[in-house]
């Protein structure tokens, strides 16, 4: 068996291509980020958070990696975050991702949260979404 692939680069741009590439959610969100410039207008995207556990099986490695996206906007209110959210979930649950060097398996919609930044003024919308993306060796 060959050594274990570790998804969480391949995986990250994988996911950066993908709704980069996205003309309906480039007009929703603007840029999608892995690093934050300071001079990011609203709205947009950030590739956040990664965790990645094995899920292997008898003939080849596998992994688990949790990505969590972040939407950021200015809008008052929600509406522009969750519209943002739904296309990203059109784009990633249950479809097919070209992870470089991996077979992908799935990609599953774990959850999604709403959240309004404390800080003065305010005015700041959150949508936190997390996704399972199962990969594994490609077959030999």
């Amino acid at each position: 068996m060959a050594d274990a692939p570790t998804p969480m680069l391949p995986v990250q741009g994988a996911l950066i291509a993908l709704l980069r590439g996205d003309t309906e959610l480039k007009a929703l969100a603007g840029s999608v980020y892995d690093y934050l410039p300071e001079t990011a207008a609203y709205p947009f995207i950030v590739v956040g958070e990664a965790t990645e556990t094995a899920d292997n099986s008898h003939d080849r490695y596998g992994r688990q990696t949790v990505v969590t996206l972040h939407a950021w906007s200015q809008y008052r209110g929600y509406a522009q975050v969750l519209q943002i959210g739904a296309r990203v979930n059109a784009l990633l649950d249950h479809q097919p991702l070209a992870v470089p060097g991996l077979a992908h398996i799935v990609t599953r919609y774990e959850f999604s949260q709403t959240l309004t930044d404390p800080e003065p003024p305010g005015n700041i919308r959150h949508l936190v979404l997390r996704y399972r993306i199962v990969t594994e060796q490609p077959p030999a």
